[in-house]
């Protein structure tokens, strides 16, 4: 062997030696590292190995799971030199279709290039005069993840096979560092997901327990009346759709028991219907209850809250009350019903839902929108398709099968026996005129069978020989009347079993804000007047 080819072998098998050694050093980089921080390392690794080589570029594409083609992830080019496309299959379509099949290939010249690669040659001149290029695939297990390119535009490249083999050990190096990103990021998903789904889990128990506590024994919809039927009606043509509903009535009328018959008769019925007060959540929670929060949002905020709307995602809310929803949070409400889109307190990220809206009101809502106390495009957008439920006055005819009904279900509960309700009875509570609607006639109902001893129900309607006798007079003032009786029955006494609230059914705040509407103070005490 001569001086000159003992020396060229040395300084093959330092070369040799030395990408070796930057091939472990590498593979010691990835060793570890955490998923965040693969991309900056893979680029910096890209580098280094085109610097070493003398190299103009090198490229990383890996084939996506969303459409299946070959991008660009990561790249180093040196000063001066064109990056690559973002996406290679309509640029290179026969290159691509050699990568897809984990093959590896590359080329010395371009003008050598066969007439059906006429585009990848066309590339090469718009990349700068590319005059030697090298494709390695990235596979593991038989999966072909992608390709890792190297480019030299300055002068022509000839690719030894001892050459291409330590690139090719380069490539592994990469695949594997990129197989297990996409399995921790995976893992994260699942996780993630895991969380969401527990999240959801726990809210969606939150709410049925909640709802176990209301009275909603009643799952069927009592009455055969020509206004009741025209309701049941109407229900039925929308309950199959997503469009937005609107159910008004006076308090009592039942709007919740038709928004869950919407919601069992939808597509949705395999998901819990979730149900908010407007009125019965205080201005300063109602935005963190309907939207959620995130830690630390305001103080006091300890932890993260999924909101209601979050939780109905897929399912159908029931906004109850919904004209006494704050003018400031009406337009976040908008937003939902238009786009699907909210955000959560203290979060500037946008979250995407899935959700029907069935709300409900005992207000004129046309008359707040004047008063300027509503939004009119809210309005607009809730008014999609109402459905107005005559008060128990207007169904005189469906009393007697609710009353039975009613005896049925509290007998089972108070365990009584009713065996005969006299038709004096029924004609009484015919003849009244219920300003507490279906809510009212099921606690009188109770009170009755409470003070009930027998087989025959005797009862006592709240100054019924009043109501059947008074001249006609407002609304109101049958309300005020009624809830002054019920409070004077009581002793004043609102919260507790038997107390007013439970008696009207009514929430204690709930009836605490009706009283002061309507007026009603308790009187004082002798030893409290001067």
């Amino acid at each position: 062997m001569t001086p000159t080819q003992l020396n060229g072998s040395e300084e093959l098998l330092s070369e040799r030696l030395q990408f070796e050694a930057l091939l472990s050093d590498l593979s010691a980089t990835f060793v570890n590292l955490p998923v965040a921080k693969v991309g900056e390392k893979i680029e910096h690794g890209l580098q280094r190995v085109v610097e070493f080589l003398g190299f103009d570029r090198s490229t990383l594409y890996l084939f996506s799971d969303k459409d299946g083609r070959l991008h660009q992830t990561n790249n180093y080019s040196r000063p001066g030199i064109n990056s690559p496309p973002a996406v290679l299959d309509d640029i290179l379509p026969v290159w691509v279709a050699i990568a897809r099949r984990g093959k590896m290939f590359f080329i010395s010249d371009p003008d050598e290039l066969p007439d059906d690669q006429w585009r990848e040659k066309e590339y090469c001149l718009l990349m700068g005069g590319i005059k030697s290029i090298l494709f390695i695939p990235l596979s593991v297990g038989g999966n072909v993840l992608g390709v890792v390119s190297f480019v030299s535009n300055r002068s022509k490249r000839t690719w030894p096979d001892e050459f291409i083999q330590r690139l090719r050990l380069l490539g592994e190096l990469f695949a594997n560092v990129i197989e297990r990103k996409r399995a921790e990021q995976k893992i994260q998903e699942a996780f993630s997901e895991i969380k969401q789904l527990k999240d959801r889990l726990e809210v969606e128990n939150l709410y049925l327990r909640d709802q176990l506590e209301l009275e909603h024994k009643h799952e069927e919809i009592i009455g055969q009346s020509t206004a009741i039927r025209n309701v049941l009606r109407q229900v039925e043509q929308v309950a199959d759709t997503d469009s937005t509903v609107l159910l008004l009535g006076e308090t009592g009328t039942g709007k919740e028991l038709l928004a869950r018959a919407i919601h069992r008769l939808s597509s949705r019925r395999h998901r819990t219907l979730v149900r908010v007060n407007c009125a019965a959540l205080p201005a300063t929670l109602i935005e963190s209850e309907l939207f959620g929060r995130e830690k630390g949002a305001y103080t006091g905020a300890l932890t993260k809250q999924i909101g209601r709307f979050e939780a109905a995602d897929g399912s159908t809310i029931f906004l109850d009350e919904v004209g006494e929803l704050p003018l400031e949070l009406q337009s976040k409400l908008l937003r939902v019903l238009q786009e699907g889109q909210l955000e959560r307190l203290g979060s500037g990220k946008t979250l995407e839902v899935d959700v029907r809206v069935i709300a409900a009101t005992n207000r004129d809502l046309a008359q707040a929108v004047k008063q300027g106390e509503f939004r009119e495009d809210l309005y607009y957008r809730l008014n999609v398709f109402p459905i107005s439920i005559p008060p128990l006055r207007e169904r005189s005819d469906d009393i007697p099968l609710l009353t039975r009904a009613l005896v049925k279900e509290l007998g089972a509960t108070l365990g009584k026996s009713i065996e005969r309700i006299p038709k004096k009875s029924l004609d009484d509570l015919q003849r009244y005129p219920w300003p507490g609607n279906v809510r009212e006639l099921r606690n009188v109902i109770e009170r009755a069978m409470i003070l009930n001893n027998g087989p025959v129900l005797q009862l006592d309607l709240p100054n019924d020989s009043a109501a059947l006798q008074a001249p006609a007079m407002c609304l109101a003032e049958v309300e005020r009347r009624h809830v002054l009786a019920v409070m004077e029955t009581t002793g004043w006494r609102v919260r507790g079993r038997h107390g007013a609230a439970e008696i009207l059914g009514l929430k204690p705040t709930t009836l605490d804000s009706k009283m002061q509407k309507l007026g009603i103070r308790r009187p004082a005490h002798p030893s409290e007047i001067p």
